[in-house]
């Protein structure tokens, strides 16, 4: 089962008490405050992890909680810290606080963690509050609290090309054919019902991740369909490439209606690069002219057959020309521009 939401409640850890004590020696008359601080509570993190696909964990159980510290003790002895709890999710993952609605975080790579709940601290003894004018003092503090939260978890897959399409437009064969990914493929609607991710190698090392999504149908940001429960997976791409049958009747109507569904979910996601690709060419007359239609907002238009292998090398090519760009331009911006104006030759 493919899991993409969750919301759980977490609790950290409370910190452990202060503890007031006195040292009870031989030969020492007089002893002395001797109590050791609380530990500190565990906290709750969240950590990516590359062997994982999905929050299906996370369907079943829906409280989580991190162990508290310890108390102190005499001789100036500090409580055992709560060990952390780490709750761990595929690398893709947002993390909000679902009451605040704030953004708590996003674990992208295997091993990048987000601290949602934090430990308690440990209360002080009285041995931190001796002082000149108190030498006995008797006062030891309580542990604080740990945080408590109601966390939301959403999955976005990490892809560079994401597959648009209405129901039946072939995209599954396309990703099948162009990959080693096995999505169901069939001729009747909606045979994808969770989204799908394969990775496109071709000559010199190049290489790229494609997403194909349930199909979209009109209506689709209003919860109809399947399509709109899986939109979140195609913001991270670089580029889209929206699918048409090239024997649809209505071919410049189909383009229209994935342009405005894309709008009305995500404005940003519509203007996202896209390009247009005709599929399933092999179901053309022979005498029949290419398709084209009006978009000019689209980098490309493409008529491809997955089946009969028509026209997809100028495809993959060319939709690897655009991740590269995409990959170049945001390596570009994460180097400050003035990184190397120190150096010298």
């Amino acid at each position: 089962m493919f899991l993409d939401h969750a919301v759980v409640e977490v609790q950290a850890g409370d910190g452990g008490d202060g503890v007031a004590a006195f040292r009870r020696e031989s030969k020492v008359p007089h002893g002395g405050p001797s109590g050791g601080d609380g530990g500190r509570g565990g906290s709750v993190i969240v950590r990516a992890d590359d062997q994982l696909s999905t929050l299906l964990d996370f369907r079943y159980r829906r409280h989580y909680s991190a162990p508290r510290g310890q108390h102190g003790s005499g001789s100036k002895r500090t409580g055992a810290d709560g060990e952390d709890l780490v709750l761990r999710v595929p690398p893709g993952t947002v993390v909000r606080d679902a009451e605040a609605d704030e953004l708590l975080g996003e674990v992208l790579e295997p091993g990048d963690e987000v601290v949602v709940a934090r430990g308690g601290r440990g209360g002080r003894g009285n041995a931190r509050f001796a002082s000149a004018t108190n030498q006995a003092p008797r006062r030891a503090d309580t542990g604080r609290p740990g945080e408590a939260r109601r966390i939301e978890l959403e999955l976005k897959l990490i892809a560079d090309v994401g597959l648009v399409g209405e129901p039946n437009a072939g995209k599954s064969t396309f990703l099948a054919t162009v990959s080693a990914a096995t999505p169901k493929v069939a001729d009747y609607p909606f045979t994808t019902l969770t989204p799908n991710l394969g990775v496109v190698q071709r000559s010199g090392g190049r290489s790229y991740v494609i997403a194909d999504i349930p199909g979209i149908i009109e209506g689709a940001h209003e919860g109809k369909g399947l399509g709109h429960q899986f939109l979140r997976h195609i913001e991270r791409t670089r580029t889209l490439a929206l699918m048409i049958p090239a024997d649809d009747l209505e071919l410049q109507e189909s383009y229209s209606r994935l342009r405005a569904e894309l709008a009305r979910y995500s404005p940003a996601l519509a203007e996202k690069p896209h390009c247009v690709v005709f599929t399933k060419a092999d179901l053309l007359p022979s005498d029949w002219k290419p398709p084209q239609i009006e978009a000019p907002a689209a980098w490309g238009q493409f008529v491809v057959s997955s089946v009969a292998r028509i026209e997809l090398d100028p495809l993959l090519d060319a939709l690897w020309e655009k991740v590269r760009e995409a990959r170049d331009r945001a390596e570009a911006a994460s180097v400050p521009g003035d990184a190397f104006d120190d150096y010298e030759v």
